[in-house]
């Protein structure tokens, strides 16, 4: 998520604190008979002692002249010095009590072809719009009735209805995620590969892995849950009905956010207010997916499968919150490396079936005779679903995450 200025805070991997703080205590010593440039120059190519008062707060106006000349109000200063790793310990270095004292005083000091500083507007939180709104409900109705048309369906026209519904939800999810809080301007290729993955193992996995394990697969995959190798179309469903609370959560944790933003005098008081909020988005969304998992069984009249569900639920969700708001590295990681564990499991299976390597399908065998096939993609989402909350926590408590110029939706 870009912020003020074109500047992708979140991405920009920021300096450390000791960095700065060595920083400031060089400029504060730095020549102030010098010309301005000299105050950016490295101290360390700087021959001699040098005298006291200097202007720190110049030379870090230098270093961020575009973030200051395009910054819009103080808050748009601040969350961009957060996101370069300058902290509230940083600022007492030069001479404020916080970042956002420091960011007033660097906005106030930006030359305005002589006109007075308006004074800095509360951010305004995102609003709710009739567009999105809609279009976050349009993915669970098309997969309503792409189920509705396979089972009321036979023969040839079965799987034409699966493949034309199949084919109408992809569009309708990818409308969804063009716009409202879901939405992002990042490119998101790798990780809409790995989420596809994701999904077709949801739709196809559990039941080739039983299969497998049984010596089959020896036919292709349909019918009910008792057959030889069934679909699981209930979790698929499930979450597609639930992009609408994804959205409406996100778009929630949105409007708590700026408008704690607009409220906040330091950093850490914004983190320790944010934390909760997205804690609560988080488990809204996954209480409703639960919800969401066992109506949808009930109605289909398959097992509820709500371990694997609700992980791969939290998985996604995470990831694309987490995308929304500009940390693109994370999620991607992550999701390939939850795609690639289950890959792994179904290929021992089927590796183990070559001469001596029998060994091979030991740790899935195991695994699925204590907790059945639901363990491998449950396990797998699951720790991925915690790292990237352990993530989130650290990343989207920051001012920079939440502090954006303008919103595309």
């Amino acid at each position: 998520m870009s912020g003020a200025g074109g500047i992708d805070h979140p991405v920009t991997a920021p300096e450390s604190p000791e960095v700065w703080d060595e920083r400031a205590e060089e400029w504060l010593t730095a020549d102030a008979d010098g010309p301005e440039d000299q105050a950016l120059a490295d101290p360390r190519s700087r021959p001699g002692p040098s005298r006291t008062g200097a202007d720190p707060v110049k030379a870090l106006m230098h270093r961020h002249h575009d973030l200051c000349a395009r910054a819009v109000d103080p808050l748009e200063i601040a969350a961009g010095l957060e996101a370069h790793g300058i902290t509230d310990r940083t600022a007492a270095r030069f001479r404020h009590r916080d970042v956002f004292s420091l960011a007033e005083e660097m906005y106030a000091r930006v030359p305005r072809d002589g006109e007075p500083s308006p004074a800095p507007a509360p951010v305004a939180p995102p609003r709710a719009r009739a567009d999105w709104v809609l279009l976050a409900l349009l993915p669970g109705a098309l997969g309503a009735a792409t189920v509705t048309a396979v089972r009321l369906t036979h023969g040839q026209a079965r799987p034409i209805a699966a493949a034309v519904g199949a084919l109408a939800v992809l569009l309708a999810l990818r409308a969804a995620l063009a716009r409202g809080p879901l939405s992002t301007t990042h490119p998101t290729r790798p990780t809409a590969t790995w989420t596809g993955w994701l999904l077709g193992y949801a739709l196809l996995g559990d039941g080739l892995l039983r299969a497998a394990l049984s010596g089959g697969p020896d036919s292709l995959p349909g019918g009910g849950a008792d057959g030889p190798w069934p679909l699981a179309t209930a979790p698929l469903l499930a979450l597609a009905l639930s992009c609408a609370p994804a959205a409406w959560c996100a778009h929630l944790l949105a409007v708590r956010a700026r408008r704690t933003l607009s409220s906040s005098r330091a950093l850490d008081d914004f983190a320790t207010a944010v934390k909760p909020l997205l804690l609560a988005a988080f488990a809204g969304y996954v209480c409703a997916l639960a919800a969401l998992t066992a109506g949808t069984a009930a109605v289909l009249d398959e097992p509820a499968a709500h371990p694997q569900t609700l992980t791969l639920g939290a998985l996604l969700f995470l990831a694309r919150l987490l995308t929304v708001h500009g940390f693109t590295r994370a999620p991607a990681l992550v999701l390939t490396a939850t795609a690639v564990a289950e890959a792994t499991a179904l290929a021992c299976v089927f590796a183990a079936r070559l001469p001596g390597c029998a060994w091979l399908a030991t740790p899935t065998r195991a695994l699925v005779e204590a907790w059945g096939p639901a363990a491998v993609p449950s396990l797998a989402c699951g720790a991925a679903a915690l790292a990237l909350l352990l993530h989130a926590g650290r990343t989207l408590t920051r001012a920079s995450a939440h502090a954006t110029q303008e919103e595309p939706w």
